[in-house]
Order: C-alpha cells, then structure tokens, then sequence
C-alpha cells in the first residue's frame, strides 16, 4: 500500500506545472547534450588519428636520425608508444617504410584526414563506436613541420574505440550532472516566479468564493511578472463587480420583499378608494359625474399596478393580454392623465393617424408610454426652458412603431451605457431608472423592441417596436 501511495505521489508530482516543467526541462538538457556529444565525439576521434600520426612521425624520424640503426626492441617501443603496427612516410616522392611489425588483422578500412569533411567524420566516429569486432585500419595524413608528404599509419581499432567510451562516458556524466544543475535552478525560478503567484491567485479566489460578498477578500495585484499581473487585475474586476452585483440584488431582494408588502396593504386601500369612486359615478352632480370614471380608471389601473407587482415578487408576470384597439386615443389619455398639457413651457404633438389599429396589450402599452413621456416631461423641467414633447406613430408589412422625443438636453453617457439597467439608467440626479427598465420589459414581453434612436444636444428619441406576425402575434393568430 505504500508502495502504491507513493507511485501515485510520484505520477501526481508530474501532472503539476512544476513537475512537468522539471521534466521537461531534463528531457530538453540531455537533447542538447546529445546534439553536443556527437560531434564532440568525432571531434575526439580525428584528434586521437592525428595524435598517433604525430606519434609515428616522431618515432619515424628517430629511426631516420640513426640512419636505422635501432635494436628491434626499441622499434618495438617506439610502435608501441605511438600504438600503431606500422609507419609508411613519404619523401621526395619516395615511399619508406620506416617502422614496422606483425599485423594481427587483415586492413578493413582506409581513413584519409586530408579530405574528411565534417559528415565523414561524424559517420567515421559513429562506425567505430557500433563495431565491436577488433579490426586494423589504416590512416592517412600530412606530417607535421613537413617533414614529408604523407605518413601512413596502420593501427587496431579498439585501443581507438576504448578511448572514445571513456571520453563519451565522461561527457554523459558531465552532461547528467549539468541537466540535474540547470533543472534544480529553473525548477527553483519557476517556483519562485510563477507556481507561487499561481498558487495565492488560486487561494483567493478559493477565499472569494466561500463569501464573495466580502470585499475583504477581493485579491489585490502584487505579481511582478506581466502575465500574471495581468490575469490578478482581471480577477480584481471581476470580483469587485461580483461583489457590488450580489450587494445591489442582496438591496433588490430587500426592496422586493418590502414593495411587495407595500403593495399589499396599497392595493387593501385602493380596493376601499375604488369603492368609493363607484359611488360617486352615481351622484347627480353633472362634474362629479363627469370625472368619476377617470378616477375610477386611475385607481383601476393602481389597482392593477399593485397586483402585477405582487405577482412580480412571485416570479409570475402574466403575458401581455393582447387586444386590437385605436393608439391615439390611449396617447391622449396618457397625457391627460399626465397633464403634460397642462405644464408650463410644454407642448405635446401628436402624430398618429386616428384609424391607426395596433394589438398590444392596452394597460401595459400605457404603462410603457406614461413612463416614456414623463421621462420628457422631467428632461425639459431639468432645463428650465420651454420645450416639446412629440410622439409620433406609423407602421409597415411587418411592425408597428412609436416614437417618443423630447427637445431636452440630452442623456448623460452613463445613462446611455445602462439605459434599461433599474438603479443604474437613471437620467436624472436621484434617479431610480426604473421607468426605462419596466418599459424595456414590458416591450420585450410583446415580442418587440425599445431602442434608443437618439440623445444629443437637440434631444432625446425612443423608438417601440411591435411586430406584426413575430412573437406573441404569430401565436395568437
């Protein structure tokens, strides 16, 4: 079980960032190394070849400086010293053998260093390493001091191969123990600069997520790297932003819960009022009479108001009730109910065609343009100066359309950038931006558009859009 604990840490270990930082940079070290030993290995072989040329030159010519008269033992030496069977020189076009002695193996190959290029001594170095049979071959160079021509060695092979083990083991070890340095330090650098900065954005955002309400626990950047730097101040937005979103819907789910117990008792008294108003669309006075039942609509309509926000509260808003009716005399109750025609400095415009015929839910449509022309009627008081507010119909194959505008200064752009937000769209000081949101919602719900056609110095433009054959109409057609 052990065993297995610790095979699992082990294969754990290199599914990490430094794990397999570590390993790879041991694979990527010992490639290098190869790629270094192969040539450096050719390199050693054509500096032994050349070292025993030397050897049998030297030897040559101490054999020349006594005109030949060495014992046979001492010729023995001096082949054994340069480690080769024999010494052919050329001189004067002459060719002498200077040096000689029994060859045990017939010549398997001949290796001539004036005309090797570096591909023939790579492949000259890798044929003696593979060959394990011990062979004579015999060797061609130009002598040193030109002392000749040429010199000819024949030599055995394997006091050559021999060597090269030694030396390519050494540089093996050499290039292990570089691998295991440069691995330890980078693994170190990477720990140091990315796996511990990667491992406190982890712990946060862990910490964060356990209350992100908190803003306490919202990370503050203090990487040094770009990189990471980066990815911390993105994480810091976000989390700031997360965290004032789940504030504002923590204060909204608050607000819900007391609009809803408002709306309750609210629509208790209203009941009463619209009992009242009943009573006096009876009376006999002729102007009583005459305003009862819009004051019966008004407290409808409150009525209505309150029970949709209720059932708002429940996640249950009923779809809009469509019904075909006339737009312009819905316009003109808005704004008598309004009494923007009654403000000072306003003038509302109207153009609508009377036959104008439109289906869309009636209460909600007024709902919708009430909070678009008292949205007007606000901008053009800000100003203090006189101004219009004109609303303005039509329709094509495809949609009805509705324009509301007014002459006054204008959105702020942060009313622009959250225009239909509730809380955020607000065009005014004080502002809660809900008429906007609840009017965007309420189009929505009839399969339509509310768009912003334009806010500038000359005023401001929304535009509805109510789809013919889309939507809610294709359904209920």
């Amino acid at each position: 079980m052990m065993g297995v604990g610790l095979k699992e840490r082990r294969s754990g270990f290199f599914r990490t960032l430094s794990g397999r930082f570590l390993l790879l940079t041991v694979v990527f070290v010992m490639l290098a190394e190869v790629l270094i030993f192969v040539p450096s290995i050719a390199r050693f072989r054509e500096d032994y070849l050349l070292l025993r040329l030397e050897k049998a030159q030297i030897a040559s010519l101490a054999l020349l400086a006594t005109d030949g008269m060495i014992s046979a033992e001492l010729e023995k030496e001096l082949l054994a010293n340069a480690d080769v069977y024999n010494v052919v020189l050329w001189r004067d076009q002459i060719r002498q053998l200077i040096l000689s002695s029994p060859v045990t193996n017939d010549v398997s190959a001949t290796y001539d260093l004036r005309r090797a290029t570096p591909l023939i001594l790579l492949r000259d170095a890798l044929v003696v390493l593979v060959d394990t049979q011990p062979r004579a071959i015999r060797v061609l160079g130009n002598p040193v001091q030109d002392a000749g021509s040429l010199i000819e060695v024949t030599m055995p092979t394997q006091p050559l191969r021999q060597a090269m083990l030694e030396y390519g083991l050494r540089i093996l070890v050499l290039s292990a123990l570089i691998s295991v340095v440069t691995a330890a330090l980078l693994f170190l650098a990477v720990q140091r600069l990315l796996v511990v900065p990667i491992r406190r954005v982890v712990r946060h955002m862990a910490l964060y997520a356990e209350a992100p309400e908190d803003a306490r626990r919202v990370i503050a950047p203090t990487s040094t790297v770009v990189e990471l730097r980066d990815a911390e101040e993105a994480l810091q937005s976000l989390q700031t932003q997360m965290t004032g979103a789940l504030r504002q819907k923590e204060r909204l789910a608050q607000l819900g819960s007391a609009v809803a117990k408002i709306s309750h008792d609210l629509r208790n008294i209203l009941t009463t009022a619209q009992l009242f108003a009943d009573r006096m669309e009876r009376s006999a006075d002729p102007a009583v009479a005459r305003i009862a039942p819009k004051l019966v609509g008004s407290i409808t309509r409150a009525v209505s108001l309150c029970e949709s926000t209720l059932a708002f509260g429940k996640a249950e808003e009923p779809p809009p009730r469509l019904s075909r009716f006339a737009l312009r005399p819905l316009i003109d109750e808005v704004i008598e109910a309004e009494a923007l025609d009654e403000r000072p400095g306003v003038t509302c415009l109207v153009d609508v065609p009377m036959g104008m015929v439109l289906r869309a839910d009636t209460e909600q449509l007024y709902r919708i343009l009430a909070n678009l022309m008292r949205n007007a009627m606000q901008a053009l008081e800000a100003t203090g100066k006189d101004g219009v507010i004109e609303v303005s119909g039509g329709e094509s194959d495809t949609e009805w359309w509705i324009k509301v505008g007014d002459t006054g200064p204008g959105l702020p752009p942060r009313a622009r950038e959250h225009l239909f937000t509730a809380f955020q769209g607000g065009a005014r000081k004080g502002g809660s931006g809900l008429g906007l949101a609840i009017a965007f919602e309420l189009v929505r719900g009839h399969g339509g558009r509310l768009e912003l056609l334009r806010s500038d110095e000359a005023g401001t433009e929304f535009i509805i859009h109510f789809p013919k054959v889309d939507g809610l109409d294709a359904m209920v057609a």
